[in-house]
């Protein structure tokens, strides 16, 4: 029997009847309808806290506090010149822009640096807010040119 859209069916033990709550003693779930008898989870409109223990201290608030975070902790995003190599050609122009547009990077919001893993052989004009020194004498050495991004720093009066 060939397939068409008038013989499709689900695989056999892929789909169950909905579970029919309250609906007699011969049910199986009748009365109760599963809940069991009394106490907070019997009751409509219950709703369960993530990491509440019934009023025990929780665990979250029994363990001592370690460490912090800093929020003004610098983020980079690091790429290395192998990527680089294997998607632009020669003479090509590189920004954080056009990175984020050919989906190498996620966001252009944070700064760029560029890393000197892998070998460079194309001349590319690569502008980024860091580079390490293999980066550097890399591009260099394969005719490109590097461009550091100064960001301006808001002052407050």
């Amino acid at each position: 029997m060939a397939l068409a859209l008038n013989n499709l069916k689900p695989a056999d033990g892929s789909t169950h009847k909905k579970k029919r709550v309250g609906r007699g003693p011969g049910s199986g779930l009748g009365k109760t309808a599963g809940r069991g008898h009394k106490g907070q989870k019997s009751r409509s409109g219950y709703s369960s806290k993530s990491g509440f223990e019934g009023g025990q201290m929780p665990l979250q608030r029994r363990l001592p506090k370690r460490g912090f975070t800093n929020i003004f902790k610098k983020k980079w995003i690091e790429i290395s010149l192998a990527k680089l190599e294997e998607n632009f050609g020669a003479g090509d122009e590189i920004t954080p822009e056009v990175l984020h547009e050919r989906g190498l990077i996620k966001k252009a919001k944070h700064d760029l640096v560029i890393l000197g893993t892998g070998e460079m052989s194309k001349a590319l004009k690569i502008s980024a807010h860091r580079f390490t020194q293999t980066a550097k004498d890399k591009i260099e050495r394969a005719g490109g040119s590097i461009t550091e991004i100064k960001k301006e720093v808001a002052q407050t009066v």
